[in-house]
């Protein structure tokens, strides 16, 4: 397959030939790596909380590289961490998922994945909104909205866009796709029932925090904490 779409790529001339195998390689070695620490990290709850903690630095880091915000993108960690921190303490403290290395790491990664994805998505449209709108904030400024409430009507449409893959998937889970955690359950040999709940668990929490990390980035680009940098 992976020579296959090089032949493409060459034959086409969409891009350089090299691209899919030297994604391909990079891939497997990336999960050769992941997959040979999380045999240990899975077996104790403390060492998957740390294999957590690194995703969440990779996470962060991905966020404020997207965001293109200089310094103060660091801010929109915070965003991360609403997501995150809401939805799988929820999980836990439920009960639906078990305090075990083995559930808490793909559970909170993926959750963490979508925080992340809806975040920097957020953040870049509603940084782009302010820089090509500029003159509508300075039209609501004169008619006497706060510099929040200014923003707001510029990004407050682009950011929430932001949402609309997540609500896509799930509502179109199941006639158009099948994600991940319905097939990883029926492959590791579940009930088609017992596919469908971890699947609707996984989706529901995903739109709880997507829609805590984009409101709580947007605030703060509302608020000026976080904002584009002038180039120089």
């Amino acid at each position: 397959m992976v020579a296959a779409a090089a032949v493409i790529y060459r034959v086409t001339a969409i891009g350089r030939p090299i691209a899919v195998p030297a994604a391909a390689l990079r891939g497997a070695t990336q999960l050769a790596v992941v997959s040979a620490v999380l045999v240990a990290a899975l077996s104790q709850v403390w060492s998957a909380l740390v294999v957590l903690a690194v995703m969440f630095v990779a996470a962060g880091f991905t966020v404020f590289r997207r965001a293109d915000a200089g310094r103060s993108g660091l801010l929109l960690a915070l965003a991360l961490i609403a997501g995150t921190g809401i939805v799988v303490p929820m999980m836990l403290i439920s009960g639906v998922v078990p305090v075990a290395g083995v559930a808490l790491v793909p559970v909170g990664g993926i959750i963490l994945g979508g925080s992340m994805s809806a975040t920097s998505l957020s953040a870049r449209r509603a940084l782009t909104a302010l820089g090509e709108r500029h003159g509508e904030v300075e039209a609501a400024l004169s008619l006497g909205m706060s510099e929040r409430d200014s923003r707001l009507e510029v990004i407050r449409e682009s950011a929430g866009d932001a949402l609309l893959p997540g609500l896509d998937q799930t509502r179109t889970v199941g006639l158009v796709t099948l994600p991940g955690a319905f097939v990883g359950v029926l492959l590791a040999s579940g009930s088609a029932v017992q596919a469908g709940a971890v699947q609707i668990l996984v989706l529901a929490g995903l739109l709880l925090a997507q829609t805590c990390s984009v409101a709580l980035a947007v605030e703060l680009i509302a608020r000026g904490f976080v904002q584009r940098e002038p180039k120089a």
